[in-house]
């Protein structure tokens, strides 16, 4: 496929760092479909983007769009993967894929069987320090992986005043912080180890019962100031808080708490990997630095700088040592990895960017979680 044309579906808080990340390929972004074509002309014209669709069906049936990008609340992922698969356009979906197993495993099977290239949105495998730290594992410098353990902390929800589609489970699904941040961190560390999880045990809670929902629409991550009188109580049932111990395949153990309610960490992702022969840990509020611990001599602290780097994490590092990468190039590096593929046209090949499948066994998980923090008990992952 010589030219490649995007359109983008969503233009929320994330809809627009797909364009972004787009543009910085020379991916052309033909149009964007937003709830309405009056809220999305106004990020059209911000982005410098020419044509405003109607409908977002009227997106994925547009001949010049090749490929799709989902960037909607959770419960339109389904149907706008599912119409775009049958319209034959390779696929780019937010997490996650779907709000429940069903549909996920309806959308992998669709989307093998159409032979369309397909993607979930996991961006932070991209931080170029992870592909390191993934590139490492694979070559065997962890060892025999004992623990992995780590967090995904927020403070985005903290007030009880602050307010998102994501409370609502019609739209974001009977998971909130597990699904939102949990999926990432999940996906993430699984990447780097090539395990899987085949046994949870969760715990939750809701600190913040009752929310103050503003009576207007209000962008993720944007500041309000609103009167009292502009808000409606509502009650919330999904949680501020998890923490869940995970069973790996191979007898390692892992222990990973999310949160949207800690004050001070704007959007922190954390892990610690300890194996036989060292550890590794990343924080992605320092993503360019991968501390590599040792018994039998000093720690290291590798700073990201291509000539240092594995061959397969130097290919997702664009700019040289000193030059530091960050959020919005995770995206970059993401599609950079997808548009190759489908270029390629050989769906042969494995796929180097997390699929369909990645997405489905995180839905899996999800679940595994919500059953073991419910009924308060271990639970198999049925993968």
């Amino acid at each position: 496929m010589d030219v490649i044309r995007a359109g983008v579906i969503g233009t929320g808080f994330i809809g627009p760092a797909h364009v972004e990340a787009l543009r910085r390929l020379g991916i052309e972004v033909v149009g964007i479909a937003g709830s309405s074509p009056e809220r999305a002309r106004p990020k059209a014209e911000a982005l410098n983007i020419r044509k405003v669709y109607a409908d977002w069906r009227d997106l994925v049936a547009d001949p010049a769009v090749n490929v799709v990008h989902i960037t909607t609340p959770n419960y339109l992922h389904y149907p706008m993967a599912k119409a775009a698969i049958e319209a034959g356009k390779h696929v780019v979906c937010e997490k996650p894929l779907a709000m429940n197993s069903q549909q996920s495993a309806e959308l992998l099977r669709l989307a093998t069987q159409a032979g369309v290239v397909h993607a979930v949105n996991y961006n932070i495998r991209f931080y170029p320090m992870c592909q390191e730290a993934h590139a490492r594992a694979a070559r065997g410098d962890l060892g025999n992986v004992y623990i992995i353990r780590g967090s995904y902390l927020q403070d985005w929800l903290f007030y009880d005043t602050d307010w998102n589609w994501r409370l609502e489970p019609e739209l974001g699904g009977s998971l909130r912080a597990v699904a939102d941040i949990g999926t990432h961190w999940l996906d993430l560390t699984s990447f780097i180890t090539g395990l899987r999880v085949q046994a949870v045990l969760a715990d939750f809670r809701t600190f913040i019962p009752v929310r103050k929902k503003p009576a207007k629409p209000i962008d993720t991550f944007v500041g309000k100031e609103l009167r009292a009188e502009d808000y409606v109580e509502l009650p919330i049932h999904t949680e501020d808080y998890a923490t869940v111990l995970l069973a790996y395949e191979g007898g390692a153990r892992g222990v990973m708490t999310v949160s949207q309610v800690c004050a001070g960490r704007k959007n922190r992702l954390a892990f610690e990997i300890d194996g036989s022969r060292l550890a590794l840990a990343w924080d992605s509020e320092r993503p360019n630095e991968l501390w590599i611990g040792h018994r039998d001599g000093p720690n290291e602290l590798l700073m990201k700088d291509p000539s240092l780097l594995t061959p397969r994490a130097r290919d997702f590092a664009s700019y040289p040592g000193g030059h530091n990468e960050g959020f919005p190039d995770t995206f970059k590096q993401l599609y950079k990895a997808v548009y190759r593929y489908i270029r390629a046209g050989d769906l042969t090949v494995p796929p180097d960017f997390p699929t369909f499948a990645d997405g489905h066994e995180e839905v899996l998980l999800c679940e595994a979680i919500e059953r073991s923090a419910r009924e308060q008990r271990w639970v198999e992952v049925e993968h």
